[in-house]
């Protein structure tokens, strides 16, 4: 063979090559920031969170660009629910609380998973990009809008829902890639096109409802001793009731002081002109155990339901001699949670 020939053969290998067709590969992900509640005092709260996505295509191509189609799909996470609606989050006692994740800011069009029975309706994007020698890409960004609605009876504690797990969220696309030219929009995300595959968008959800309390009524009912023709011979026994409402698994401590005119640590009411009757107040019925206002000691403890708790007071007036009058004293009630 002489050098002639050689030097043919090597340019038909080279024109093979650049004869090729070009080939690309498009991959699609995406990233959701947490969606993180203010805490949850009985109203509606709203937060957002930033959801975006980017395709990419690489490859040897000339002029060409990439389309897809694609469905974004959050399912229920680890709330243990099914049907989307509602949504949860849940304490660390599997207490739920209702929550909804939209894809709308008027918070009407829930977000939901492809397939669902009760909720299909994930969020749909297309992407069209040009596609150079080096490559192309194109970014889309979201917004998640969640919504806690006014709801009662929830306990205290921080509330969390991780979409996490590989079935929590889902992109899937198909895609068409052109060499030259225009590519065509694959028909869904399922079908269509030259290719396609999914991918993941981990992030969670979290939502806290405070330790509270509330007196009600406020002020607390007074208890009222009646009326005594001559000396106290005999006790004289009231009661009153403090009501009370603290958000659920709240521990509190309810604290009466000695009111305006005490003796030292002995309770006592005054008439106008500046004399006293001796009385005492209690937390249980047999009148045993002295109310007092310090905490761990001789306080009323409880724990709240998220409900009206009446929580009984029980006074004494113990046998004396007092001058006539009328007689009062004022309490203050101090609850601590």
């Amino acid at each position: 063979m002489n050098r002639l020939q050689l030097a043919g053969l090597c340019l038909a290998l080279m024109l093979s090559l650049f004869a090729r067709p070009a080939s690309a590969a498009t991959t699609c992900t995406g990233t959701m920031t947490n969606l993180n509640f203010a805490p949850m005092t009985g109203g509606v709260i709203d937060a957002t969170a930033s959801f975006s996505v980017t395709c990419s295509t690489f490859g040897l191509a000339v002029l060409g660009n990439a389309k897809v189609n694609m469905c974004v799909s959050i399912r229920s996470g680890t709330d243990g629910g099914s049907t989307l609606n509602p949504r949860r989050l849940i304490n660390t006692f599997n207490d739920p609380m209702n929550m909804q994740l939209y894809t709308d800011a008027a918070r009407s069009a829930i977000w939901g998973s492809r397939g669902n029975a009760t909720v299909p309706n994930p969020l749909l994007l297309q992407f069209n990009y040009s596609v150079p020698v080096l490559g192309g890409n194109q970014t889309l960004n979201a917004t998640l809008y969640g919504r806690i609605p006014a709801q009662t009876g929830l306990n205290a504690g921080t509330y969390i829902n991780r979409f996490t797990a590989a079935a929590d969220t889902l992109i899937e696309f198909r895609y068409d890639e052109s060499i030259i030219g225009g590519a065509t929009m694959p028909t869904s995300c399922t079908s269509g096109g030259s290719g396609g595959t999914s991918s993941q968008f981990p992030f969670t959800v979290n939502g806290s409802v405070p330790d509270s309390c509330t007196l009600t009524p406020k002020p607390v009912p007074n208890m009222a001793f009646g009326n005594v023709p001559g000396p106290i011979t005999s006790n004289l026994d009231q009661t009153t009731s403090i009501g009370l409402v603290c958000s659920g698994r709240t521990a509190w401590q309810i604290g009466l002081n000695n009111g305006l005119y005490a003796s030292g640590a002995t309770r006592r009411m005054r008439n106008g002109a500046g004399q006293f009757v001796v009385y005492e107040l209690y937390r249980n019925s047999p009148r045993t155990l002295r109310w007092g206002n310090t905490l761990g000691s001789d306080t009323l403890t409880g724990t709240g339901t998220g409900t009206s708790q009446s929580l009984p007071v029980y006074g004494r007036v113990g046998a004396q001699a007092p001058s006539i009058g009328s007689y009062s004293d004022t309490i203050t009630v101090t609850v601590t949670y």
